[in-house]
């Protein structure tokens, strides 16, 4: 992708913890709000969880050949409303980014029809302006029962809301009564956004959702 394309920094220049995929995200979400590259309208946080925490992602970083990475849960940034292939970022993966989501349903998300039904994923599925206004993380799911860190804290501050510190529950929890946005098992989340050029229709529906 070109750089003058770009709604984010290039991979290697986007801001990023290993571990902290929430707060990468939110970082991503940010800086399309401060630089104006693309209509906040057109960005959706995507938390990928279930109810027991363990959902299989292939083609990450950590994951060996071709196995998977069980993550309690991972977050990734999907750009909708395009006349192209609607985008996902995904700053912990081997694919290209961003890329098309064609491509990463592929390749990383795979499908639920032949495995465990304790693995089976769900999505959350959160319009960028109301993840920038309401997520908040103190980081204490990273701190072992000592006080240390599991994994090195990112430099900048915690972030936070006038109303809590701490809400990153309400996010990974796939109990729809629950935070914020629409909650979508992967073949629903698929059907919904896999649509490309037709997806500015399908954004309005999430985000009412």
């Amino acid at each position: 992708m070109k750089g003058e394309d770009r709604i984010t920094p290039s991979r290697e220049n986007c801001v990023y913890t290993s571990c902290y995929c929430e707060e990468n995200v939110w970082k991503l979400c940010e800086f399309v709000r401060l630089e104006k590259t693309a209509p906040l309208e057109e960005l959706f946080v995507v938390f990928i969880s279930n109810e027991n925490r363990m959902v299989p992602l292939w083609k990450q970083k950590s994951g060996r050949g071709d196995q998977p990475v069980i993550w309690d849960y991972h977050v990734v940034l999907l750009q909708v409303g395009l006349q192209s292939d609607t985008l996902l970022y995904d700053l912990d993966s081997e694919l290209s980014f961003p890329c098309s989501l064609k491509l990463y349903a592929n390749q990383a998300l795979r499908s639920d029809h032949h495995i465990n039904p304790t693995y089976h994923r769900k999505l959350r599925v959160v319009p960028a302006d109301s993840f920038l206004l309401n997520f908040a993380s103190d980081r204490s799911h990273m701190r072992n029962s000592d006080g240390s860190w599991r994994m090195p804290p990112p430099p900048y501050p915690p972030i936070q809301t006038t109303e809590t510190q701490m809400n990153l529950d309400d996010f990974i929890s796939m109990n729809p009564a629950v935070g914020w946005g629409a909650v979508l098992s992967l073949d629903h989340f698929l059907q919904r956004f896999m649509a490309g050029s037709s997806s500015s229709s399908t954004s309005s529906t999430a985000a009412s959702s």
